[in-house]
């Protein structure tokens, strides 16, 4: 069996955006409830109040992605994080992965793009890290389910 790489890079950016969105949207609403007024007029959450935002990411990210192989946003466009042998990921997949959305998403997400374009696997940053890939599985070249592979 050959297997393909593809960089499903539009529908990766629009799953991103939902994601972050998601997660961003709980993040304001968040500190608009339990965030103090700040001297510059707006509101800060820390302490023991800061904790809620760290946990939400990282059930969000880490723990959905590792039972699901997605999350919510990359389920939208019919995307999977799956091993580089086509295997189902586990949580060290997933967190490996998501430790570097910062440097992924720095500039834009210019790093992530320039590492998809250019490597072999089509992968970012964080998922070469973590060895995994993104595969379209409507896309039958990229993404065979386990039962049927060789």
């Amino acid at each position: 069996m050959i297997l393909i790489y593809k960089s499903n890079l539009t529908k990766r950016i629009f799953a991103t955006l939902i994601d972050y969105g998601i997660y961003f949207m709980f993040f304001s609403i968040y500190i608009l409830i339990f965030g103090s007024d700040n001297s510059e007029g707006g509101k800060t959450v820390s302490g023991i109040l800061a904790t809620p935002l760290s946990l939400a990411w990282f059930l969000y990210f880490v723990v959905i992605e590792a039972l699901n192989g997605a999350t919510l946003g990359h389920h939208c466009f019919d995307l999977k994080v799956v091993t580089t042998g086509r295997m189902k990921i586990s949580f060290g997949h997933a967190l490996k992965r998501h430790l570097l959305d910062p440097l992924d998403i720095l500039f834009y997400g210019i790093p992530a793009i320039i590492a998809i374009k250019n490597s072999d696997k089509r992968q970012r940053i964080g998922d070469m890290w973590a060895h995994t890939i993104i595969v379209d599985t409507k896309d039958p070249e990229q993404y065979l389910p386990a039962k049927s592979r060789l």
